[in-house]
């Protein structure tokens, strides 16, 4: 009765599927494991390819990148049973009851979300503390918390839904860079007044990106947050877009665009270093939308 669909990315999932595996055979319903490998680098494939030999577990290789809204929506597409575990591939289960503790709450009207965590001691490497530190402060948060703002919590990392309620919305293929498909998602399921019911049985976030890689993924969000802004009505829902539309009318955009291009360099030296200010990070995006809104009408005229 379960697919556990996992999208694969340049990263060694041989541990994640074996532990998943363990733990499926203890439950009392069928599973299935289904792996893509979205077009990932060769070294990869070879390392991950082994998992096929493992029962119950689907292994496929993509020649060309969906990206992470496509390959979603054509895992489910591959599912053969009626609830789908959604995961991200650099994560791994906290509890030996991972499984177990969704199919516990397993309804056929309602989606589930377990939550993310992080290593609760900071990364050794410096190069690695921003995405930590952001992720412990900004993402990390219990079920009862999530709960208050059920459908703005909701994060596509680790989320189970039963089939039919997937194939009535599925993601938005028109997003394929990184960013917000589950912001846009987690609308869908509230305008069609779909219950989610928030858990304590979160992945934890072992892919950690470096630094620099963490803050062009952070402009990639908001590059897709700008699509989101143009073809939906999403701005009460997201702050980032508040504030974009309250300085606007305010007429701060030049005056935020001068700020941001003369303390870049700053706030960035500031957000690498062992003690980032959150709020100069959202400063950095709001400037960094106004940038990209202003530079994207005038290619678009």
């Amino acid at each position: 009765m379960l697919s556990i669909l996992i999208p694969v990315y340049n990263f060694d999932v041989r541990k994640l599927i074996h532990q998943l595996h363990q733990q499926g055979v203890l439950l009392t319903i069928p599973f299935e494991i289904l792996c893509v490998e979205d077009a990932s680098d060769r070294v990869y494939i070879d390392l991950n390819q082994s998992i096929q030999a493992l029962p119950n577990v689907h292994y496929r290789v993509l020649p060309n990148n969906f990206g992470r809204s496509k390959i979603r929506n054509y895992l489910a597409s591959l599912a053969q049973y009626p609830y789908l575990l959604f995961m991200d591939c650099d994560s791994m289960p906290v509890e030996p009851t991972y499984l177990s503790n969704y199919v516990e709450h397993l309804h056929p009207n309602r989606l589930l979300y377990g939550g993310r965590c992080y290593q609760p001691q900071a990364p050794q490497d410096a190069i690695l503390y921003f995405h930590w530190y952001y992720g412990i402060h900004r993402e990390q948060s219990s079920a009862k918390t999530r709960q208050k703002n059920a459908y703005q919590s909701f994060m596509t990392n680790n989320f189970l839904i039963p089939k039919s309620i997937f194939e009535s919305i599925r993601f938005d293929e028109t997003l394929t860079q990184y960013g917000h498909e589950d912001t846009l998602f987690g609308l869908e399921l509230r305008d069609r007044k779909i219950p989610i019911r928030h858990l304590d049985n979160p992945l934890e976030h072992i892919g950690l990106e470096l630094n620099f890689v963490f803050l062009k993924k952070s402009e990639l969000a908001v590059q897709n947050l700008h699509t989101l802004h143009s073809k939906y009505s999403v701005e009460k829902e997201i702050r980032l877009l508040r504030f974009f539309i309250q300085t606007k009318r305010l007429y701060l955009h030049n005056l935020i665009i001068v700020i941001y291009f003369l303390s870049k360099n700053l706030i960035t030296k500031n957000l690498f270093s062992h003690h980032p200010q959150l709020l100069l990070f959202d400063f950095y995006k709001l400037g960094y939308l106004i940038h990209w809104t202003k530079k994207h009408s005038k290619h678009s005229r």
